[in-house]
């Protein structure tokens, strides 16, 4: 890994500088949101336009390449006239990732025809920078901002390659420098960040795919020029894109500045996650200058290494990195060190070190405790509804471990099923229960009252229609899915409850360490 991609630098005093107070007094960063506008009539692209608006976008990139019997000089007057945010006109070619399939002249032409116009923003590609600017013959309109941009469909250079990069877009005649690459681990978009926030030129630096999200959220802390919000989830000009609306409403992308704080699910998958709902808007309530977002890890031990920032203060854990996180810690408490498994990470503000944390133990038998006491409309005075119980834990990883403990302190019988015996039967000589193989499962005998706990991916995404064992033969007791998402007559209340835990826990210990 290059070490020069290590997220050392929270901002650049420039981009520090920039941040200001919006109306009311509300602190709003710099780094404008931009919606692209893709459709096949000029008329769909108004109605488009006037959405983006009131959604709350800044400008609209207006991608020329998907309109059908494209008229240029009465459509682009139209789209100028009718747009009520300011444009960015984009016509990119097929070899460049759009669809325009074509001659070149006629595509720069009409660039260059809407700069004339009004546009406020024209996105050429750098590979015919130098002969667009032949064909303006030093005309540009001082309204017009030039974009210059290339697209890696492949892989994130290095740093060194980026700076490069940077210094050719700028030669081009650039205003504005634009650089999107695509992310292999998430660990690439740090190069990217290093460059942003370095720049001495207006920049907007994305790295396109699921991996490469944080860039699209996090380019408002490290100076960026501005980043994509789309209409619609899925209806993209680029991969991984986010919508405006979770720009804005999910992550609070307008309060994003130079100190926010940097938290997140750390997971693979993790898409499907509802943390970031849950943390961002408890973030907003109490005021913590912070943002939550998913983080598809592949390589927990190269993430943390890469941003290790205290600027990126915390992180929970998901499947499949609990029981690596627990090696890559400074020091884990010790619950986590006896369950062999680390769900929360708090960075120390003051060196830097890492502190490794289990409230899955807490958090899950907590909510499955408050579950079992509404349905037998037991009192919380009484001892815990799990002692005496048969308690069935699916999974011998990270959760299966949390959940097994946890169901042991509180005195109940735990057996532990899992795909392979011999990793069952490790967990299972460690918290005093016994072990079976999912194949033995199918035949397991019930007892009433029994807590059947699934810790596996089975059942989240994209297995969502999968359980673990036949639906014919689950029995018909307590039934939970304790790993995103709790599934019994509480449903929601459960879910609710087990976040709150993991979340007081998160913003207590990380203020105290």
């Amino acid at each position: 890994m290059d070490s020069a991609s290590n997220v050392l630098l929270a901002s650049s005093p420039s981009a520090a500088a920039a941040v200001g107070m919006g109306s009311g007094g509300v602190r709003r960063n710099p780094t404008l949101i931009c919606t692209p506008i893709m459709a096949d009539s000029v008329d769909k692209m108004a109605i488009l336009m006037a959405e983006a608006k009131s959604v709350g976008a800044d400008l609209v990139e207006i991608r020329l390449d998907s309109l059908k019997d494209f008229n240029p000089n009465s459509d682009i007057k139209t789209l100028i006239l009718h747009s009520p945010l300011p444009t960015l006109f984009t016509y990119r070619p097929m070899w460049e990732g759009g669809q325009y399939n074509g001659d070149e002249k006629p595509r720069l032409d009409a660039l260059r025809l809407a700069m004339e116009l009004g546009a406020d923003y024209i996105d050429v590609e750098l590979k015919v920078a130098h002969e667009f600017n032949e064909l303006l013959r030093g005309n540009k309109p001082g309204k017009c901002k030039l974009i210059v941009s290339s697209h890696n469909y492949e892989n994130t250079p290095s740093v060194e390659e980026l700076g490069n990069l940077v210094a050719r877009i700028q030669a081009a005649g650039a205003d504005i420098v634009k650089i999107a690459t695509t992310a292999l681990d998430i660990s690439d978009v740090a190069r990217i960040f290093q460059i942003t926030v370095h720049s001495q030129v207006p920049i907007i630096g994305l790295v396109m795919g699921e991996r490469g999200l944080i860039s699209r959220i996090l380019c408002a802390k490290f100076g960026g020029y501005l980043t994509f919000g789309t209409l619609e989830s899925g209806v993209v000009s680029a991969p991984g894109q986010p919508t405006i609306k979770d720009l804005l409403d999910l992550y609070n992308f307008r309060q994003i500045g130079p100190d926010t704080k940097v938290f997140g699910i750390i997971g693979k998958p993790v898409g499907h996650s509802k943390s970031p709902v849950l943390f961002n808007e408890a973030f907003k309530s109490v005021g913590i200058n912070g943002v939550y977002v998913h983080l598809l890890v592949d390589d927990i031990a190269r993430f943390l290494q890469t941003y290790s920032s205290t600027d990126f203060a915390g992180f929970s854990c998901t499947i499949p990195h609990k029981e690596d996180a627990a090696k890559c810690c400074d020091e884990v408490h010790p619950v986590a060190k006896s369950i062999g498994a680390v769900n929360c990470i708090i960075r120390r503000q003051n060196d830097g070190k890492l502190f490794g944390y289990n409230t899955d133990y807490v958090g899950a038998i907590s909510a499955i405790e408050e579950g079992l006491r509404a349905s037998q409309n037991v009192s919380n005075t009484v001892g815990s509804p799990l002692a005496g119980k048969l308690f069935v834990v699916i999974g011998a990883g990270g959760a299966g471990k949390a959940l097994a403990y946890g169901a042991k302190e509180k005195g109940a019988r735990v057996v532990i099923a899992n795909r392979t015996y011999e990793r069952a039967k490790v967990l299972a000589d460690i918290i005093g229960g016994d072990a079976i193989t999912l194949a033995d499962l199918e035949n397991f005998h019930p007892e009433d009252g029994m807590i059947l706990a699934n810790t596996t991916s089975i059942g989240m995404q994209p297995k969502v229609n999968e359980t673990p064992v036949s639906k014919v033969s689950l029995p018909s007791c307590c039934f939970f899915l304790c790993q995103l998402l709790c599934i019994s007559l509480n449903e929601k209340c459960t879910f609710v409850f087990f976040w709150i835990i993991h979340i007081i826990f998160f913003a207590s210990t990380f203020i105290s360490v």
